[in-house]
């Protein structure tokens, strides 16, 4: 879903490659759910667990200031989960910042 909106260039060796994307802040809800990790995660398996699609590890990621070059999370890190039935509001946010 989040590359669905990503811009694909050819960088300066004639590479094709996704562009920068700039996610959106993804308010607080009353809805979200806060878990703190007991042992070192995934946010793909995250993002399975409580979304049901590994693809949208980056809503996680983009809530908690994750995922910069990992999918990692550490153990003893609190996240906030953005509520599953609010999902197609964020990337309809995307869509319409482009």
């Amino acid at each position: 879903m989040r590359y669905s909106i990503t811009d694909i260039i050819n960088d300066d060796t004639g590479k094709r490659r996704f562009a920068s994307t700039i996610l959106p802040v993804i308010p607080i809800s009353d809805d979200d759910i806060y878990i703190k990790t007991t042992s070192i995660e995934r946010l793909d398996k995250l993002a399975q667990t409580f979304y049901e699609n590994p693809s949208l590890w980056w809503l996680i990621a983009a809530c908690n200031g994750l995922g910069k070059g990992s999918l990692i999370v550490p153990r003893n890190t609190r996240l906030r989960i953005p509520p599953n039935q609010n999902i197609r509001e964020y990337i309809n946010i995307l869509n319409s910042e482009r």
